[in-house]
Order: C-alpha cells, then structure tokens, then sequence
C-alpha cells in the first residue's frame, strides 16, 4: 500500500472543502506554477500543468485536481442524483452540474481546467463508457483517459496484491490485483442508494431524509441493525466474485464506504481481512486524476 496514503488523503480532504493545497488566494497559486499574477500580467494565459479526475458516481459527483507532482491541489463535489447503477440517467443534469464544479475550481485557481479523465464502473457497456465521455467534453474538457473505478482508485492506493471495491452509491465494482497489475474486474448493482432506500422504509421516511440520516455518522449506530443486510449483500457480491481469485486483503473505498460498520460485514461475510483508506470517497476521483496525462 502507498506509504504516504494517510498524509495524501489528509491533504485531499483539505482541498476539497474549499482549501487550496499550500495557498491562500488563486494569485499564490499561480505565483506557485511560475506564472505570471493578475497584477503582473492580467492578459496572461499560461497554464500550469495540472491533472484533473471526474468521477460521476450515483450520488456525489467528484471534481479533483492534482499538481505537476500529482499531489491534492483543489477540487469541489456535490450530491446529485444524475447517475443509477453505473448509467447516466440526467444528461443535462450532469453536464450543468460539472460545469458549474468546474467554473468553481477555475475561480479559486484562477485559471482554466481543459483535460480531465473520467471513470466508469467495471463491466457496463461500452455506450455507456461514451456517454460518461460526453458528459466530460460537454462540460469544457478534452477527455485524456477513462478508466474503470477501482483500477483508478489503485493508482492511490497502490495495492500490489489484494482486491480494491469501490462501494458507490449504486453499485460495487471490484477489481483483483496481483503484482500491481488488474487480473479480474466485475460491477454488480447494490450500495448506498439501497441503504438510503431501507432505511426510508424502515422508518417510513422520504428518501431525501433517509438519505441526510445515512450521511450523519451520529446516526449510524441505531441505523446499523436496518443497513446490515445490505452490507451482507455487499459482502456476498465481493465473495463470489473473489472466490476463484483468492485475495489476502480487501480495500473498501467510495462514499458507501464512510458508513461505520461495512468493513466489519463483509470481513465476516467474506472471510477476508478488510480496511477503509482514510476519506474512502475521494480514493477514486484522485486516482482517475492520475490518468489525466
């Protein structure tokens, strides 16, 4: 596993919630790429070379940027419910949502994002890759790469051998890793939507409201007994699709992944030792970021 994960996804978390990693205005930022300020030169157009990940999940769209050195710059992430089960379901939704992430970056860099990579769960068709690529270019981008979600989320975590599931918000790709290298991917539908889902008929909630509870960990607990089977369910995916590639270590990560309790489930369900990164829903938008050559 990266040495340095704990300190990277630290940093992430930083600039995701506003902060600009190592600067407090977009002028220190671009003084930090060597360009030219406004002051300086306000018709500069310089751009620094910066790497730039989207990741369009089922419930948060993540924007992530790193710097030359691929560390956490910026970056900015919304819910919004314009992806199910992998497939793009509001195209106009998408496209004003990312435009808008990005318009939000560029102001506190105080410069353009032209290339992204972009991801996609492992096993859909491949219009539905496209049409992930679309949303990409509609909203201002020259698409560098896509790259299913867990061989993305590896670029962070640089698992050697072991099983890397990204928990979304619909559904549980897994990819297996043996030496570094992806020897098997799979994507069933089933993750957070569904806990938000129980949960709402559980306590015959809107799922608006269901899905604010799962989000608030102070919650978590009396929710538990309600969400478990879902995460047996998780649990059972993984199981099945691990069984003909043994794996020593399972790696949860994605925003499902942030609900206390997963990796207790499906280390009992599957058998397997299993661990959450530190900030599990930015492994992946990070590590697609790396893509972005």
């Amino acid at each position: 596993m990266n040495p340095q994960l704990d300190t990277f996804l630290a940093q992430a978390q930083s600039v995701m919630v506003g902060e600009l990693n190592g600067s407090s205005s977009k002028q220190e930022t671009k003084a930090s790429f060597g360009l030219p300020t406004e002051e300086e030169d306000p018709w500069d157009k310089s751009q620094p070379r910066v790497h730039v990940g989207v990741d369009l999940g089922t419930a948060y769209t993540v924007l992530a940027v790193l710097d030359e050195q691929m560390q956490p710059l910026a970056g900015e992430y919304r819910f919004a419910q314009i992806v199910r089960d992998g497939l793009v379901v509001d195209f106009h939704g998408a496209i004003s949502l990312l435009r808008e992430l990005k318009q939000n970056v560029e102001a506190r860099l105080g410069f353009e994002l032209t290339t992204a990579a972009t991801t996609y769960p492992p096993g859909v068709p491949g219009t539905e890759v496209r049409a992930t690529r679309h949303v990409v270019e509609a909203a201002g981008f020259e698409v560098a790469h896509v790259v299913d979600e867990p061989t993305a989320a590896n670029a962070v975590l640089q698992i050697e051998n072991g099983a890397v599931v990204d928990v979304g918000g619909g559904t549980t790709g897994i990819a297996i890793f043996r030496q570094g290298q992806v020897i098997y991917t799979a994507d069933e539908a089933t993750g957070g939507t569904h806990f938000s889902l129980v949960i709402a008929g559980a306590m015959n909630l809107e799922f608006e409201k269901a899905e604010a509870l799962k989000k608030d960990p102070r919650q978590h607990k009396r929710l538990f007994p309600i969400v478990r089977p879902v995460m047996e369910k998780v649990g059972s995916i993984v199981a099945r699709h691990i069984a003909a590639h043994p794996v020593e270590t399972i790696y949860l990560v994605g925003g499902t992944a942030l609900f206390s309790g997963i990796e207790r489930v499906v280390q009992e369900v599957t058998g397997v030792p299993t661990v959450i990164p530190g900030h599990p829903l930015f492994v992946t938008p990070l590590g697609v970021a790396m893509h972005d050559t």
